[in-house]
């Protein structure tokens, strides 16, 4: 069954050792945040660094493994319809929306909607990493280390497909950031095989 994410918000569940979980850009241009947590010690968490270090590379995709901090593996991409996604990017948050776009009353962002979703989790805000952002488009200049934001290249029903390997929560988002998702917010959608 797929389930939807509105404009702006997020969610968190759990996904078994050996599920599969997609998430869906059904309307195209959407970055939505993942998270994962250990079920058995929520302190082992995804993990940008080890991921990166790992791959030796900024863009994953099919065959990439996502690592914790515990170097273990936590998911495997096993199917990807866009191939660029960012693992470098904090989840917006309202001091982003203050410091970069100015916000008098800013949102609360990825970073609020994923401190709620987790919460029943008894995951404490402190205890939020850099997201893997799916469908996130941060092209980077290879001779200065310099990064925009760019528009996601997903298009509508584009989808990328994690593994589980080991007892998971997962928090994820509709991203909540303008320049993230090419000026517009749209909905995010998942399902569990």
């Amino acid at each position: 069954m797929v389930e939807t994410i509105s404009p702006r918000s997020g969610t968190a569940f759990t996904l078994d050792r050996g599920q599969t979980l997609t998430v869906i850009d059904p309307e195209g241009r959407q970055v939505a945040d993942l998270l994962a947590y250990s079920r058995a010690d929520t302190r082992e968490v995804i993990s940008s660094g080890r991921t990166l270090d790992y791959a030796s590379r900024l863009y994953l995709t099919t065959g990439d493994r996502l690592y914790s901090n515990r170097s273990t593996v936590m998911l495997d991409i096993i199917a990807d319809d866009v191939g660029r996604h960012d693992f470098l990017l904090t989840p917006c948050s309202k001091e982003t929306f203050a410091i970069i776009y100015g916000d008098a009353d800013p949102h609360r962002g990825c970073f609020g909607n994923l401190v709620a979703a987790l919460a029943p989790y008894g995951i404490e805000p402190d205890a939020i990493p850099v997201a893997f952002n799916c469908f996130m488009n941060v092209p980077i200049d290879g001779s200065t280390g310099a990064f925009t934001v760019e528009p996601p290249l997903s298009r509508a029903g584009d989808t990328v497909t994690f593994r589980a390997e080991m007892d998971l929560i997962i928090g994820l988002t509709a991203c909540s950031a303008l320049q993230s998702n090419g000026g517009a917010f749209k909905p995010i959608q998942y399902r569990i095989d």
